[in-house]
């Protein structure tokens, strides 16, 4: 299951978001999002889990305080399409 983190601090690291959501249970992967211009932190991330460990995590982790931040942990929704002829953006079918 992969997981929305979001509040974080600006100084978090991948490191810091996967040692912090160990003690929870198995991390598969953990990754601080980061600004593609400066590469600073863009103050949220995302963990991948195992089910059962995710579910552990929210509820541990959910308004878990880090650094005097109030960090919000989810389910993370699946991204949205960006493309299609729709809305303007490379549709194979456009006129």
């Amino acid at each position: 299951m992969k997981l929305y983190v979001g509040n974080l601090p600006w100084s978090t690291t991948d490191g810091d978001l996967e040692s912090l959501f160990g003690s929870c249970g198995e991390v598969i992967s953990a990754r601080v999002i980061t600004d593609r211009d400066t590469g600073r932190s863009r103050g949220f991330g995302f963990v991948e889990m195992p089910n059962a460990d995710a579910q552990k995590a929210i509820s541990e982790l959910n308004g878990h305080s880090l650094e005097s931040r109030e960090l919000r942990v989810n389910e993370a929704n699946e991204p949205k399409s960006r493309g299609g002829a729709g809305r303007g953006g490379g549709g194979r079918d456009r006129w």
